[in-house]
């Protein structure tokens, strides 16, 4: 595939090292996972992406933009295309609230090629499609801006990571996101339900959730948790997006890949 077609991504760590996918959340970029990347890629090579319309990936990479027609499954086969690309036949991944929900998807369905999976303050389900759609068309027809006053408190455990280099990043990630890219997003979350196919999922899991999570509460993280099989629950405290506590979502995710990187 040409690379004009694949979502914009890094690359990062020792050639030949086993492979580690890093997923971001809506809104964000590849930037989420900056402050663990000096640890994973030690030891991992460490593919990082951004979500089309996000970052540096064009929203002219969803291979159905209308209303209503992105799924998480057409997210995940960008995903695959990126590992084909880089000729990986099975690979780590962990991902963050979107991002956890792509990993999840493609652990269900392509169980062959995920070797390991991190779902970090995500879901098996978002709660009511209708309020996904709504976000959507108010980003469609207005942009993200009227999304950076609430997002910080739905982000960040302590309001003043907003305002250190790691939050004014993702905040500009957010307010510089293609509406486009974004609304379709929210589509693919408004249709996702993976609750019925947890038990599908034989890689080992990692389930991460935020103490102060108020995008996707606990409960959620238990629920995946629960119906995974043999998944392992860690609690951080933290919001929504995990990467605000980075020392502690690195000790867990460092001792899964560990004991699974053979």
């Amino acid at each position: 595939m040409p690379a004009s077609r694949l979502l914009h991504h890094h690359l990062t760590g020792p050639t030949g090292a086993p492979p580690l996918v890093l997923g971001p959340s809506l809104g964000t970029s590849m930037a989420v996972w900056e402050p663990l990347l000096p640890t994973l890629a030690r030891r991992f090579q460490v593919l990082r992406f951004d979500l089309p319309g996000h970052g540096r990936s064009g929203a002219g990479l969803l291979p159905r933009a209308e209303p209503g027609r992105t799924t998480v499954d057409d997210l995940a086969a960008l995903v695959l295309d990126l590992v084909d690309h880089h000729g990986w036949d099975g690979f780590h991944y962990a991902g963050i609230s979107l991002g956890g929900a792509i990993g999840a998807h493609l652990a269900t369905h392509h169980p062959d090629r995920v070797r390991s999976l991190a779902i970090v303050c995500s879901s098996a389900h978002f709660g009511p499609p209708d309020a996904w759609r709504a976000r959507a068309d108010l980003v469609r027809l207005k942009g993200t801006g009227p999304l950076l006053e609430t997002s910080p408190g739905r982000w960040f455990a302590t309001p003043a990571i907003a305002d250190t280099p790691l939050g004014r990043t993702l905040l500009g990630n957010l307010a510089d996101a293609d509406p486009v890219g974004y609304a379709a997003c929210c589509d693919a979350l408004a249709a996702y339900d993976l609750r019925p196919e947890l038990a599908r999922i034989t890689a080992p899991t990692l389930v991460v959730g935020g103490a102060q999570d108020s995008a996707t509460p606990l409960a959620h993280a238990q629920e995946l948790a629960r119906g995974i099989p043999h998944a392992t629950l860690e609690i951080l405290a933290c919001g929504h997006l995990a990467a605000e506590q980075p020392e502690a979502l690195q000790d867990v995710l460092s001792s899964q890949l560990t004991s699974l990187s053979t």
